[in-house]
């Protein structure tokens, strides 16, 4: 049954899909600039993630991955990305679906993403988004002159009916 009305919750997780996309493609083609980095966590379970065996079965569930100082083979596309990281001396592929993404953050602006999965009554299977914004994002104060909870979080279910 089709649902009547405007999707706010499917698109704004899209479009922050598309944020990240965005944001990989440029460390693609120009590298990590200034401080930036980034933690991503996804669920290790998601149809199309691609790992090997051992981390798998160190991560059954969800892994955190740090893209900072070595990386390579970042390769962005629709559906999601490639990056060959190091994991104990030992360089490693990975294949991550944008549908396997929980967390994005960059610590060095104090920005960050979190994707949430609900379970829902309906046949569609929905991702409620969440999102933290810095309003000081790319400013050079320093620790000190940033207020306590500058961020804010907002959860999208609530205006769901």
């Amino acid at each position: 049954m089709a649902r009547s009305g405007i999707d706010y919750g499917g698109m704004m997780h899209r479009a922050m899909q598309g944020l990240i996309a965005r944001v990989l493609e440029g460390v693609a083609r120009d590298g990590l600039p200034g401080d930036h980095h980034f933690f991503i966590t996804f669920d290790t379970r998601e149809d199309g993630v691609e790992m090997a065996d051992w981390l798998r079965e160190r991560y059954p569930e969800e892994m955190t991955i740090v893209i900072q100082s070595w990386f390579e083979n970042l390769i962005i596309d629709d559906e999601g990305f490639g990056i060959t990281l190091n994991f104990g001396n030992s360089p490693e592929p990975l294949r991550i679906p944008f549908d396997a993404l929980r967390t994005f953050v960059d610590p060095s602006v104090e920005f960050g993403l979190r994707f949430e999965t609900q379970d829902s009554d309906d046949d569609e299977e929905h991702e409620d988004a969440e999102y933290q914004l810095d309003d000081d994002q790319g400013s050079d104060d320093s620790p000190d002159d940033i207020p306590p909870g500058g961020g804010e979080v907002v959860q999208l279910d609530r205006w769901r009916k």
